[in-house]
């Protein structure tokens, strides 16, 4: 068990102003498996300080030299990126199976992207007697989700230190460890005091604290779409810079001329990679009519052969929900389903043979779902996927964009021409077609509640970023 007792605030470990500690449970066994303060606002006052001191020193620093500091952590990172893993797993539930590659890997690969990227700070625009230079927005609190932890925290962490900003940091209560792990790397790096800052705590007390408070310049955040609206709410009086990554109920359209068992396949496991808690999972299957029936029987089969259990066997490809509160929320959605109508193809709100002890839920499939029914809707977060029928392409399009959402979207199309055509279509932030991979230099974000501004590459870093107009 990892027990931390101390905040990291202005380059060192130091006491919380309260005695509070919060427990982090393991979803799969619901052991206490760390211990981390429950910090609050005096402890955010002190972070705030120390960010708010270092940024003059920081931000002027030469663009090489932070970016040494990020390959340092990337370094720091590749090292223990095993033992982070196994963190991730303990504290979150996610499969040894995808962890290391999907919740570190992944994520460092995208930090190293940001060492080459720093050097644009130092890019001067000439506009007749005008220069256009590019400064670090300021003081920035990150509000960070506990679904994938770490990849989100160095979509913030990274693009801001290449910028030349100081950070406060707030990890999810679930899912804390990491941010503490990380900690260490840091502060094991050297990085100048006050360039990094972390406060564990409620989002009630830290997150809120942090969203109004004066000091800070941006408030970057990942979450529910209506917890983005409490921040987005606290942080508006000051008129700081909002940054928000929130909810989807994303579509995957699979057309007529698709290769229908590998389409179907992809997007089976594509809900039920983290169990369902995937802000971009393609929770809605848009499927042709005259084919229906069939791929009906493909995403049963998939999906009844995809292994539940234990996140440290390697061949488990689902473990558990993250918390005991998340379970609730899956299998209460998954009743209101059959309420609605929709006709369950697998799984139920029923514990899993087998796995009494533990938060899982099994693999869940619903035919005949009409979009607007609210399991086609709202933002399940769990291994429940919605398999929707549709007459022809026009109304496949109008059912993608049938959604409060814009997050992501996918088209498996017969052609890359056929795929790509559909995709410019679809209002959400991304698009895959035909199973392509994520992509660390591309920009992520989202259309309509599912937020605002964007995450990794040249556009993730514009959002650290304020520019100075010198006339001379």
């Amino acid at each position: 068990m990892r027990e931390y007792r101390q905040l990291y605030i202005d380059g060192a470990w130091v006491a919380p102003q309260g005695e509070a500690m919060t427990e982090v449970i393991d979803p799969a066994s619901e052991a206490v498996v760390g211990r981390v303060p429950r910090g609050d606002e005096r402890d955010v006052d002190r972070a705030v300080a120390a960010a708010r001191r270092a940024l003059p020193e920081w931000s002027r620093l030469p663009s090489a030299t932070r970016a040494g500091y990020i390959r340092a952590l990337a370094d720091q990172l590749a090292a223990r990126a095993d033992e982070m893993a196994a963190l991730i797993t303990a504290e979150l539930g996610m499969p040894v199976q995808w962890c290391r590659a999907i919740q570190v890997d992944g994520p460092l690969e995208g930090l190293v992207s940001f060492i080459e990227l720093a050097a644009t700070m130092d890019e001067v625009r000439e506009l007749g007697n005008s220069l256009v230079v590019r400064e670090p927005v300021g003081v920035c609190a990150f509000i960070n989700p506990w679904n994938y932890p770490l990849h989100q925290l160095i979509g913030k962490l990274a693009p801001a230190l290449a910028a030349g900003c100081t950070v406060v940091i707030k990890p999810s209560q679930e899912t804390p460890l990491h941010a503490f792990l990380l900690a260490e790397m840091i502060a094991a790096i050297g990085l100048p005091p006050g360039v990094v800052n972390l406060v564990s705590g409620p989002g009630s007390r830290v997150g809120e604290a942090l969203a109004s408070h004066p000091e800070v310049d941006m408030v970057s955040f990942t979450g529910s779409t209506g917890a983005g609206v409490r921040v987005a709410q606290a942080a508006a009086p000051s008129v700081k810079r909002v940054c928000l990554e929130l909810g989807g109920k994303s579509p995957l359209l699979i057309t007529a001329d698709a290769d229908l068992e590998v389409a179907v396949r992809y997007g089976v496991q594509d809900v039920m990679v983290n169990s369902g808690q995937t802000c971009t999972a393609l929770t809605r299957m848009l499927l042709p009519a005259n084919r229906y029936a069939e791929a009906l029987e493909l995403a049963r089969t998939e999906a009844a052969a995809l292994r539940l259990g234990d996140p440290q066997d390697p061949a488990s490809f689902l473990g558990p929900m993250c918390s005991a509160a998340q379970r609730a929320t899956v299998r209460d959605y998954i009743r209101l389903g059959q309420q609605e109508g929709a006709r369950l193809l697998l799984g139920g709100d029923a514990a899993p043979a087998g796995l009494e002890r533990g938060f899982y839920v099994a693999p869940t499939l619903f035919a005949d779902v009409d979009n607007r029914m609210r399991i086609a809707q709202e933002e399940i977060f769990g291994p429940v996927l919605c398999l929707i029928p549709y007459a022809d392409e026009a109304e496949a399009v109008r059912l993608a964009n049938d959604s409060p959402f814009g997050l992501s979207s996918a088209v498996w199309a017969g052609d890359r021409a056929h795929a790509l055509a559909l995709a410019r279509q679809l209002r959400a932030g991304q698009c895959f077609i035909n199973g392509a991979e994520f992509n660390y230099r591309a920009p992520f974000g989202g259309f309509k509640q599912s937020g605002n501004g964007r995450e990794w590459g040249e556009e993730g870093l514009a959002e650290f970023v304020e520019l100075k107009a010198i006339q001379c």
